[in-house]
């Protein structure tokens, strides 16, 4: 089963990915104590972890909800023949993620909104596809919703040295760019309300427009953290950024205070990253969290 019904809204898992990242606990989340995984290894292993390959296991995927008559996606993976020259395992992708979500029940035609959770390669990807040698948006009748705070941070123009990075650099203009020259592209600012159950808020740190898609229907939350969270060991161990963190300081802090929310409202917490069954609930342990529950969905 990829499917559950939180209240009112319906949620499908669509995976573009699955499996080793090419980098080691240590290169991953190198505020991570290497025995914090070890001690773990019984159940990280095998959805989040090869200890003995030394390497983290991830899955790209994309969340689709029905809510009020409307088709949302939650991010959208890596993409097709992206040139993605820092990071091999992206560079170049081929996956039948269309045909992964048509299974699901989506045709690109049908998707009436999409967000980006924050603007990183292996979550705007599939905003655009490549049709007669130019991107143009995949989701034709969509709107797309892209905080403004990363839509300039990752604007090359604004010359932000992030934005030049070998594993940034095309992701603006491939990906998000001709989202917003086709004029469906929607900037937001601090929190944007899409429906009565759904909300976005920013969730600065991992990115400085990161956001959080809150939803609460019929007594049900969750919380569509995005990379709040890469691996469960940051349940453990909140102030264990990934080695992707912008501003590790305020990522600590938002994670800190996310799980902090979702602990004391019993919100499933959402990830977009995790394999396995793909979400959790999560409680206070001390002044630290951990794992009470997996969601329902079927294991990758």
């Amino acid at each position: 089963m990829q499917d559950i019904t939180l209240g009112e809204v319906e949620i499908s898992r669509v995976e573009e990915y699955y499996g080793p990242i090419g980098l080691s606990p240590a290169a991953f989340v190198p505020d991570a104590p290497e025995q914090l995984w070890r001690d773990n290894a019984s159940w990280l292993e095998p959805d989040f972890l090869d200890l003995a390959a030394d390497q983290c296991v991830c899955a790209v995927q994309t969340w689709v909800l029905r809510s009020q008559g409307r088709t949302i996606l939650v991010d959208t993976g890596v993409g097709n023949h992206k040139e993605r020259p820092g990071n091999p395992l992206w560079h170049h992708l081929e996956t039948d993620f269309l045909g992964n979500l048509a299974g699901a029940g989506v045709r690109p035609e049908d998707v009436d909104l999409v967000v980006n959770t924050h603007v990183h390669a292996d979550h705007v990807g599939w905003n655009t596809r490549l049709e007669n040698g130019s991107w143009v948006p995949t989701f034709p009748n969509a709107t797309y919703l892209v905080s403004r705070a990363d839509f300039e941070y990752w604007n090359p123009a604004n010359g932000h040295p992030s934005a030049q990075r070998p594993h940034s650099r095309n992701l603006f203009h491939d990906s998000v760019e001709p989202v917003h020259q086709a004029g469906q592209l929607v900037l937001w600012e601090d929190e944007h309300v899409i429906d009565d159950h759904l909300r976005l808020r920013l969730a600065p740190g991992h990115t400085p427009g990161s956001s959080v898609l809150h939803l609460d229907s019929g007594g049900e939350r969750a919380l569509f953290v995005g990379d709040l969270l890469h691996t469960p060991v940051q349940v453990l161990d909140p102030e264990a950024n990934s080695c992707f963190c912008e501003d590790p300081v305020q990522a600590r802090a938002t994670r800190r205070s996310l799980l902090g929310q979702a602990a004391d409202t019993r919100s499933l917490v959402v990830p977009a990253h995790f394999g396995g069954h793909g979400a959790a609930e999560v409680v206070r342990d001390g002044e630290k969290f951990a794992v009470k529950s997996w969601a329902p969905f079927a294991r990758l």
